[in-house]
């Protein structure tokens, strides 16, 4: 028994020291799991964010294009509103479901700034489908959008907690006039 005795700390001191670097595993696994769902949930976001964008500005990409069949915008692509309505009905099906995503997994203040670019596209939508011609009303509109849409794109970056980017208000060189 005392040979027991005297090798008993050292058994102690293994079981404690097996139980210890169980524990340290454990804890550094479950560590990792969490930074993993954390980039898991960053890249859902980011992809929902990105999502809502692109239908979103389908469709205002189209109403450009009415709204210059309309004589409202300079857009080199006119479209009449009878072939452009598919087109148009095929995006606001598209905005549905990316809008429920976005409520799922956006923060509020993303939510919050996409609601308000949407509502000002609604309204580029009504005033396009009364065909309403007025060039000046219609540049209003834009520049709400184009306002609204920074404000969308800041509140993702700041919720991604990415730099700020770019306004997207790009300035396109005029021609130079032709000399006779």
């Amino acid at each position: 028994m005392s040979a027991f005795m005297q090798q008993l700390p050292a058994l102690i001191g293994v079981i404690i020291g097996a139980l210890g670097s169980y524990l340290a595993i454990v804890r550094g696994d479950r560590a990792r799991f969490r930074r993993e769902q954390a980039v898991r949930r960053e890249e859902r976001r980011l992809a929902v964010y990105s999502d809502y964008a692109r239908v979103l500005k389908k469709t205002v990409t189209l109403t450009y294009r009415v709204a210059a069949h309309l004589g409202n915008d300079p857009h080199p692509h006119p479209v009449s509103p009878e072939d452009a309505a598919p087109q148009l009905a095929e995006a606001l099906d598209a905005r549905d479901p990316v809008g429920e995503a976005l409520l799922m997994f956006g923060a509020p203040e993303v939510v919050e700034r996409a609601r308000e670019w949407v509502v000002v596209v609604i309204e580029m939508e009504r005033f396009l489908g009364e065909q309403t011609r007025d060039p000046e009303a219609w540049s209003a509109l834009l520049a709400r959008q184009r306002a609204a849409r920074g404000r969308y794109y800041a509140a993702v970056r700041s919720d991604l907690s990415l730099p700020p980017g770019h306004s997207g208000g790009w300035i396109l060189d005029q021609p130079a006039p032709r000399s006779q």
